[in-house]
């Protein structure tokens, strides 16, 4: 089936005709006018399941920051995660700063360009060390992120599930047979374009698509049904309860585990219920106790804030919390820190968010929420 497809592609040139729309639409972006390894793996990672708007930011204070993979490798988790901070999906970040120490290690700082070596990567999978390897190096390897996925489903007609393991193979397939082996960095390069200028997932515009007069989608009126997608996402829903302690000039933060969301990133004290739990449930708890004493006072509570990852959806309650100071069991990742420190340290977006509107509205060290 593939190779039949395949063989229809090449009479049409439809690689030929995406790589000239690409030269005369394609967006002046960064990571195009380099074949640096460094920079487009940069550029890679943190457009990972991010729009380019949202990422573009990111990169550019990165590469400031860490101009070349020896300055990256010589960061700190903290500096790092800190930078980080909004993106989502901090594993990435993590995953950077091993893969740019082990690169200074084992590499002398001189980031590999072959696929072979970049997919032994930690948090390089088959996309990206394709994307680089082409990018970098012009090496055959095809490109199959979502934007072409979307293309291949919508232009031959694919049904197979995108995201079940036969359709991920299938998919992969098609694309190194289509792949332009004489330009194959373009060619990805204009694929993914083409699809996330062109061919959208809503609302594409095919009626200044140049190939749509072959494109199986557009001829059976079945661009809103392709590609085709498992929905097989489980949501779990968590209830967080945030306790927010002061002692003096000092704030009292919690390390979160390397076992759980946020890894290593900072948030406040918590207890984790089944669901919501008024506060006066909330202090008669055994684990409040344990942890506070019977000498609190609660100050005053926020409204339920909502929080969506992937995978979950994070509902958070802040209790502002007056305590006697020598009641309080600290636990092991529990600490305090001076207010001035708070702008070193990264936090999920939803607790650096409440500290700047809790500073906003008791007028707490203004400039140090900033």
């Amino acid at each position: 089936m593939v190779k039949v497809l395949g063989a229809y592609f090449c009479r049409m040139n439809w690689s030929d005709e995406i790589q000239n729309w690409y030269l005369q639409h394609k967006r002046n972006l960064p990571w195009r006018n380099t074949t640096n390894a460094y920079i487009i793996w940069l550029s890679e990672i943190i457009l990972q399941q991010t729009r380019v708007e949202q990422g573009m930011p990111y990169f550019y204070r990165f590469l400031e920051k860490y101009p070349d993979v020896t300055a990256f490798a010589q960061a700190s988790e903290d500096e790092v995660l800190k930078l980080w901070q909004g993106l989502g999906y901090y594993s990435r970040g993590r995953n950077m700063l091993f893969t740019a120490r082990q690169i200074l290690e084992d590499k002398q700082g001189i980031f590999p360009t072959t696929y072979a070596e970049l997919i032994k990567l930690k948090g390089i999978g088959e996309y990206t060390a394709a994307a680089i390897s082409s990018f970098a190096a012009d090496e055959a390897k095809a490109v199959v992120d979502g934007n072409v996925y979307r293309v291949l489903a919508r232009w031959f007609g694919m049904d197979e599930p995108i995201n079940s393991p036969a359709g991920k193979k299938l998919f992969q397939q098609l694309a190194d047979e289509v792949l332009d082996r004489n330009q194959p960095g373009q060619h990805n390069q204009a694929m993914m374009e083409f699809g996330a200028m062109l061919c959208k997932p809503k609302n594409p515009d095919c009626g200044i698509c140049p190939v749509r007069e072959a494109c199986n989608a557009y001829q059976t009126s079945r661009i809103n049904l392709l590609p085709v997608k498992l929905k097989n996402l489980k949501i779990r829903e968590r209830y967080f309860n945030y306790f927010l302690i002061t002692h003096q000039d000092q704030i009292l933060l919690n390390k979160r585990s390397i076992d759980d969301i946020w890894a290593n990133l900072y948030d406040l004290p918590l207890i984790e219920t089944p669901n919501y739990t008024p506060i006066e449930n909330l202090s008669s708890l055994p684990e409040f106790k344990s942890f506070f004493g019977d000498q609190t006072i609660v100050i005053s509570t926020s409204p339920i804030r909502k929080h969506v990852l992937t995978h979950q959806r994070i509902f958070a309650h802040f209790i502002h919390l007056q305590v006697d100071q020598a009641q309080i069991n600290l636990q092991h990742s529990w600490f305090y820190t001076s207010f001035n420190s708070l702008e070193k340290l990264a936090m999920p977006k939803i607790i650096d968010q409440f500290l700047k509107d809790f500073h906003h509205l008791h007028g707490i060290q203004a400039q140090l929420f900033i």
